[in-house]
């Protein structure tokens, strides 16, 4: 159904999505292009920065494209076979991005609970193994929700209240009553969403802890400060992502549903470099340092 249907607004939705689109795309690029040309960015913390950048570019790429071809084709129709597939790529890259974040957060835990260490515990090797981790069970969620949908009734025909296959939409359309159709929402949104964020919870109770400990308040701020990126990041998506799918219990228009889902698909992967190359001064300096060899 898209956001509108008004022909006056649709110019504009255009050009506001294509432009946020392509900031997305490049921004998220030029934080990968950082980490893999400078030497200094060769650490677990933007190994990890890298790998979210990317799954960034994916989620958003799921989504806003078609809507954008919808939009200049003056059509919103999508095949069965292509709701599931973006809903699977959705889904995939969305849990990447919390599974990323708890390890970016097990990450500042070691760094700061544990800084002897460090070296030591956040090898090369583990770091990869994280990442094949997280990729692994962001495609084995992912492929939980197509099963759950291919079990039930094929529809076709239908009006989804959003501007992309939203998974939540999609279990309304199936012949479930509302009981159980929350309890399956539920749960796979504990599985997705809770353990990770339960990761990230506890993670931060050690630093909290740790970071009490230390005497002087100058290393009280140099200790936070590491985490100031990530935290927004987590603050920003899981809070977004949150509020969506507890609003699905609520009785919400589909205009207003669709608005509030474009934060968290859209807004929050383009914000993720403004966050990380503003708040983090080695990004910064990376970036200035690869334009002045440029000039």
């Amino acid at each position: 159904m898209g956001l509108s249907e008004d022909p006056e607004l649709q110019a504009v939705l255009f050009g506001l999505f294509l432009s946020m689109y392509l900031v997305t795309v490049l921004g998220n690029l030029l934080i990968v292009l950082a980490t893999i040309s400078d030497s200094h960015l060769h650490t677990p913390m933007y190994f990890f920065l890298s790998n979210l950048s990317l799954a960034d570019i994916g989620f958003t790429s799921t989504t806003v494209p078609k809507m954008i071809v919808d939009i200049q084709l003056g059509s919103r129709a999508i095949s069965y076979a292509g709701c599931l597939a973006q809903m699977s790529f959705l889904i995939l890259f969305g849990c990447l991005d919390g599974m990323l974040l708890t390890v970016m957060a097990y990450d500042r835990f070691v760094a700061i609970c544990h800084p002897l260490h460090y070296t030591v515990i956040m090898h090369p090797h583990l770091c990869g193994i994280f990442v094949l981790v997280s990729f692994s069970l962001s495609l084995l969620d992912s492929q939980l929700h197509n099963l759950i949908i291919l079990q039930f009734t094929y529809f076709k025909c239908v009006d989804i209240p959003n501007f992309f296959c939203d998974p939540s939409q999609l279990f309304h359309l199936v012949c479930l009553d509302p009981v159980t159709n929350n309890l399956i929402m539920y749960f796979v949104g504990a599985l997705s969403g809770f353990l990770p964020l339960s990761g990230i919870l506890f993670s931060y109770y050690k630093i909290l802890s740790s970071i009490l400990r230390i005497s002087s308040p100058g290393g009280k701020y140099k200790a936070f400060s590491t985490c100031g990126s990530h935290l927004t990041v987590v603050c920003l998506f899981y809070g977004t992502a949150i509020g969506i799918y507890l609003s699905s219990a609520v009785s919400l228009s589909p205009r207003e549903g669709a608005v509030a889902s474009m934060m968290y698909t859209v807004v929050t992967p383009m914000l993720n470099p403004f966050i990380y190359s503003l708040r983090n001064r080695d990004i910064t300096n990376a970036l200035w340092r690869r334009h002045s060899r440029r000039i």
